[in-house]
Formats: structure tokens, sequence, C-alpha cells
């Protein structure tokens, strides 16, 4: 039986946007469509998201390789929780119908430690019952160390709990630890194969 739902932070409950974030920073095209990929790449996202350095020396570090960028990765660092743009559309109205409905709700994220800033901006996670941040734990998804953090720390087990992710990547690392997942796309459709999953385990 399904008792725990798991949601992943991130264009899951809410939406955020680099490059339009960017180019409201950087008025010059040129310069902008330039400087986005030195942010905007898997390897800085991964080092950020893990956090095993604090936010601004690994960010400094980065402003070390690219002085040229120098003012545009500090306006980052001083401004990044603005990249958050709003809720994900229909979430919040969906996660108070499912926590009446008695589901527990938790979130795992990998998100820098500046994730408390948008927690605290955002009604959406006063609705969860408990998080876990890749940033305060020194690993990130799909890492399976991450998933086990989760469950042992709310004594959840993995065949009890659906997972939702916009990355499938993250959603096979789940899977791989026993608990079910879908692929994020909107509410609607997230609604739709959770009832479904939910069923089949009835």
């Amino acid at each position: 039986m399904i008792k725990n739902l798991i949601f992943d932070f991130g264009k899951v409950l809410v939406d955020y946007d680099f490059e339009e974030y960017f180019r409201k920073q950087i008025p010059d095209t040129e310069r902008c469509r330039a400087f986005v990929p030195i942010l905007q790449n898997e390897d800085v996202q991964n080092m950020l998201d893990r956090e095993e350095k604090p936010f601004e020396e690994a960010l400094q570090e980065l402003i070390d390789r690219h002085k040229d960028f120098e003012h545009e990765i500090r306006v980052f660092m001083e401004h990044y929780p603005e990249i958050v743009k709003c809720e994900m559309p229909g979430m919040r109205n969906l996660l108070c119908l499912l926590k009446k409905e008695g589901y527990r709700l938790y979130g795992l994220t990998n998100w820098c430690s500046k994730v408390h800033i948008t927690m605290a901006q955002y009604e959406i996670f006063k609705l969860l019952d408990g998080q876990v941040i890749s940033s305060e734990e020194h690993f990130i998804k799909p890492e399976p160390e991450i998933y086990e953090r989760l469950f042992a720390r709310f004594n959840l087990k993995p065949e009890e709990c659906v997972f939702t992710d916009d990355r499938p990547e993250n959603i096979e690392g789940g899977r791989a630890l026993g608990m079910e997942g879908i692929v994020f796309q909107n509410a609607e459709q997230y609604e739709r194969e959770l009832r479904e999953i939910i069923a089949k385990t009835v």
C-alpha cells in the first residue's frame, strides 16, 4: 500500500528558468549567450548541489577560472534565489488534497544551501512533512545514498513510496532501491499516474 509521496523541488514543486533570469541580468545578448554555459552545465550544478565546499567558496573558485565574468558570477551568487519564478501550476492544491487523503509528503532535492530561502518564500513547502536536501547530505540524485538517507530519516519503506522527479535518471535511481516513480510533466499527468499506481497496490 502506498503511504508516502516523495517530491523533487525544481520543475515539480516550483519552476525556475536560468536563461530567462540571465537575460534580465545581462542585456548584452552575445555576452549572455557566452556566460550562461559557464553556470548552466552539469559539472557546476552538481558541484553546487553536492556542496562539499560552501556555496560562496565554490563560486569564488569559478570566478578564479573565469575572471572575465566575475561581475556576472557575483550577481548569480548574490541573487541566486531569484531564479525561481513561481510554484508549479496546480501542485499546491494537489498536495493539499493528497495530504487530506492521509498521505505523508516528503521532499528529495538536488539543491544548494540557498534552497532554504526559496522554501521560506513559497507556501507549498509548508505542506511537506520533511525533506532531504543534497547540499546537506553531500550526495546527489541518482546516487543511492541520498535515497537511503530519506528512507532512514523518516522510517520509510521504499515499496510504500512513490517518487516524482522531472529527470528520468533520478526516477530510475529510486526504482533500483524498490521505490516506484513518476517522471513529472505537469500536475494533471502526475495525479493520473499516481492514482493508477495506488489502485494497483491497494
